[in-house]
């Protein structure tokens, strides 16, 4: 296919990974690591690796000093083999089970030479007091070592459109300081290999594609070889044809990683072709890697500083929410603080259906629309944006206050907010070329061809929010909804009543702790006591005895149930994900122990994992297993089914059996403390375990529900959370 034929409308598709194909400057040989037979090859490879080379043959006899370094390496974890060979310079990677060898002429340059110069290079670096001076050293180096035209730092913004940070050159080919690229120049299969290979060389970009031949009885003829991590790689045409238009015959790029995420890119051009060494590479890899070190470095120092700046303005907003009736009231003393607690313009507190503002801000009716807005989206506890307009159209007329904003919710239940604004910052953007503009000849689209500064003003943004900022606003929501609003709510919602409630409910405890359990332990004890002591009772006397002690038991099973239930309101809640077949096991294990003549078939499927605390966890299942098993125990055979599902944030687990089920009319009674559906002659029990069932769950932000008919069986229902959801899970 002729280049100016590239339809580069399927250019984001290209497989530019496996072109099948590689640059002339080397060649590449692919080898079976077992017995080091050579798979594949480049056309070329004969005149680098020795006329012996031969598909489906041994390695070339040029290799047999390094076969058992070869295969050592392959071995290993190191990720790239690399050696001397001749006056050419070896290098090995792994593609797909394989080794790929590439080779190259080897360049003038002596590593002791190269080291001099890199120890340079650091001290350098090192001198540099913010990033945009790294930049600006690494660019001047590497045009020192490589001897390109020009050296670009190019920076990839959130849309991964490119800004040239940084330049050095000779004055050969033009100036593209501050310049910015389009997404589209970098399309995503691109930029993802720019992030897996750090570096990537075109000594000529007028070159003739060497393709790479298989051997038929090596079994890989036909399966294209990926090349994402070769030296060697034969470029996109389309890329090529871009090269061309920029007025390049040579280039190099060099990946900028900065907490395993694409940065930006080192990029080196010249006007005629330019062959830079493989050693020569290696050091400018490593000029990159240091400059990326640098960056993040320094990016983290910055953030951090400006953490701790704005840590104390939030601790100054809490005292004053501490001090003051209520949360609004205490950042309306603060507004200066406030606004500066983000690095805005203005503030907007809206609260109990009142708005407050301070600095620059749009109007009250305009901050409500926002509000009605942002109520109708998703359930986000923080949205953040640079362009309100793009999202919600009618803030294009507030945008002069209100391009950008970050606000907070504040309320489960009310539309109380915290919002923040910016102004809108009317931008004049300088791109290398019309990024607009389509090139389309003989019906095809074509890369653009000038590249020309072209300026665009940028409306309806504001300046960026920083991650420091958006992290201030996260904390600053925290502080509100943890200590001062929920305290507020608390407070509002806490009536004398509830205090003498309260009181009520300690005594009894503690009247149950320790005024009833004690006697109860000795009503049993004496009457068993008395039963062993006198022999001459008759068997009515020893009946009258057993009645006592099973009763004093029963009560006193009941006293411990009741203050279980009392104090379970009042302990805390650990959570952590918890093993649900471990718990439903030891619970099944724990219950059939006195069991052993009953007949009963299990069926329990896979449990997903719940979010809570383990040891009230399995109170709930105890509590539920147990009551199937008790209340079917009339069935021959018994049938208990234990199920789990999970959807979306909820997870969802069943407890159903087939013993005597009860009216649903009374469905209602069934979760209460002392409600009982059946008569305690025939089922023991003390009437509080499903209370307490009800009371653990609804303590997880969970719910039950339960389902049954009379002599057909039971269902219990118990639904839980995920650890993100905020709100009540329902069965």
């Amino acid at each position: 296919m002729d280049r100016s034929e590239i339809n580069l409308e399927s250019c984001a598709q290209e497989p530019i990974h496996i072109p099948g194909a590689i640059q002339p400057h080397g060649a590449l040989i692919v080898l079976r690591p077992t017995d080091l037979t050579v798979l594949q090859a480049s056309r070329n490879a004969g005149a680098f690796f020795g006329a012996d080379l031969r598909l489906g043959g041994p390695a070339p006899v040029i290799l047999d000093p390094l076969n058992d370094d070869i295969r050592n390496w392959h071995e290993s974890s190191e990720a790239v083999f690399q050696t001397d060979i001749s006056d050419a310079t070896l290098t090995a990677h792994r593609s797909g089970g394989l080794v790929i060898l590439e080779v190259e002429r080897s360049g003038a340059q002596t590593l002791g030479s190269l080291f001099a110069r890199l120890r340079g290079f650091a001290q350098v670096l090192s001198t540099q007091a913010d990033v945009a001076g790294s930049l600006a050293a690494a660019a001047r180096f590497v045009h020192d070592l490589t001897g390109f035209d020009r050296v670009l730092v190019y920076k990839f913004d959130d849309d991964w459109n490119g800004h040239v940070v940084a330049e050095a050159g000779n004055g050969r080919l033009p100036s593209y300081l501050d310049l910015r690229f389009p997404a589209g120049d970098i399309p995503a299969q691109a930029r993802a290999l720019y992030a897996a290979n750090r570096l990537r060389v075109i000594p000529d970009a007028s070159y003739e594609p060497v393709p790479i031949d298989a051997g038929r009885e090596s079994g890989t003829a036909g399966s294209p070889l990926d090349l994402s991590f070769s030296q060697l790689r034969s470029v996109s045409p389309v890329h090529l044809e871009y090269m061309h238009n920029m007025g390049t015959a040579a280039s190099m790029s060099m990946s900028i990683i900065i907490d395993g995420r694409l940065w930006g890119l080192v990029a080196c051009h010249s006007a005629q072709p330019h062959m830079v060494p493989v050693r020569v590479r290696d050091a400018c890899d490593f000029i990159v890697q240091s400059l990326a070190m640098r960056i993040a470095a320094q990016v983290h120092s910055q953030d951090a500083t400006r953490r701790v700046e704005l840590a104390r303005i939030s601790g100054d907003l809490l005292r004053a929410m501490t001090s003051a009736s209520s949360w609004s009231e205490g950042l309306e003393t603060l507004p200066k603080d406030l606004v500066a607690q983000v690095g805005a313009s203005g503030a907007a507190i809206i609260a109990q259906g009142e708005c407050h503002k301070v600095g620059i801000t749009p109007t009250d009716d305009e901050v409500r629309s926002i509000v009605g807005w942002l109520s109708g989206r998703a359930d986000d506890d923080i949205f953040a944006t640079t362009s309100l307009a793009a999202d919600f159209p009618s803030a294009e007329a507030f945008a002069g206050e209100a391009s950008g904003i970050i606000a907070i919710r504040l309320s489960e239940l009310y539309e109380n907010w915290l919002i923040w604004f910016r102004p809108e910052v009317i931008r004049t953007v300088q791109w290398a070329g019309d990024p607009h503009k389509i090139v389309q000849e003989k019906g095809r689209i074509h890369p653009r061809k000038s590249f020309q500064a072209w300026s665009e003003n940028v409306r309806l943004h504001s300046q960026a929010w920083s991650e420091a900022e958006l992290s201030a606003a996260r904390d600053l929501r925290n502080a509100i909804v943890g200590i001062v609003l929920r305290k507020a709510e608390e407070l509002g919602e806490l009536t004398s009543e509830l205090q003498r409630s309260n009181k009520e409910l300690e005594a009894f405890s503690y009247s149950v702790s320790h005024d009833l359990r004690a006697p109860f332990r000795h009503i049993v004890g004496f009457a068993q006591l008395l039963t062993d002591r006198e022999n001459s009772l008759d068997e009515k006397s020893r009946h009258y005895l057993r009645t006592i002690s099973d009763s004093a038991l029963a009560a006193g099973r009941l006293v411990d149930g009741l203050l279980n239930f009392s104090q379970l309101g009042r302990a805390s809640i650990t959570h952590k994900h918890v093993d649900m077949n471990k718990l439903v096991a030891e619970v099944v294990k724990s219950v059939i122990l006195n069991q052993d003549d009953r007949a009963i078939s299990w069926s329990i499927e896979p449990l997903p994992t719940a979010w809570g605390d383990a040891t009230l966890l399995r109170q709930v299942w105890f509590n539920i297993i147990e009551n199937a098993v008790k209340y079917s125990r009339h069935r021959n055979p018994a049938e208990i089914r234990v199920r789990g599902s999970v959807k979306g944030d909820v997870t969802t687990y069943s407890v159903s059996d087939n013993g005597v089920g009860f009216d649903m009319a009374y469905v209602g009674k069934l979760f209460g403390v002392f409600q009982r559906l059946q008569r305690a002659e025939d089922f023991e029990g003390t009437g509080i375990g499903l209370a307490l069932v009800r009371r653990i769950v609804e303590r997880h932000n969970g719910s039950i529900t339960a389902h049954g008919e009379v002599d057909k069986g039971a269902t219990f229902v118990f639904a839980l959370p995920g650890p993100e959801k905020k709100g009540r899970a329902h069965a």
